[in-house]
């Protein structure tokens, strides 16, 4: 059964960082694009950034764009999101996915997604 196990979230100050992780089981996944999405209370789940199977072509929100960086290890199966001067609207439920249609040219809808962790909470607070 697949399955994509995320980690890393917690409770951070403003300024913090964090950094989340996505490690696939039972398929490997270094073959395809994979993405990370976020979610928070009362909102659409919405894309943060997307990677190419090969860690070439990379996407941002607009929101992210300049403080969080996404990185694949495909040696390890495990897909990354370093977050760096984190800020309050960044707490929401955190997902990674993964696109089995998909290799060079990743996309930021959540429909093109085919798999889904369960997520991992981030929260930033003073």
């Amino acid at each position: 059964q697949v399955q994509l196990i995320e980690s890393g979230g917690g409770s951070v100050q403003p300024g913090g960082s964090l950094r989340l992780s996505c490690a696939p089981s039972g398929r490997t996944f270094s073959r395809y694009a994979m993405g990370w999405f976020r979610q928070a209370p009362g909102k659409e789940r919405e894309f943060v950034a997307a990677i190419s199977w090969d860690g070439v072509t990379l996407y941002y929100s607009d929101s992210v764009k300049g403080r969080f960086t996404i990185s694949r290890d495909n040696a390890k199966n495990t897909l990354y999101l370093q977050m760096n001067s984190l800020k309050p609207e960044d707490t929401a439920i955190y997902y990674c996915a993964v696109d089995f249609g998909r290799r060079y040219d990743p996309s930021r809808k959540p429909t093109d997604y085919d798999y889904w962790g369960q997520g991992t909470q981030v929260t930033v607070s003073s």
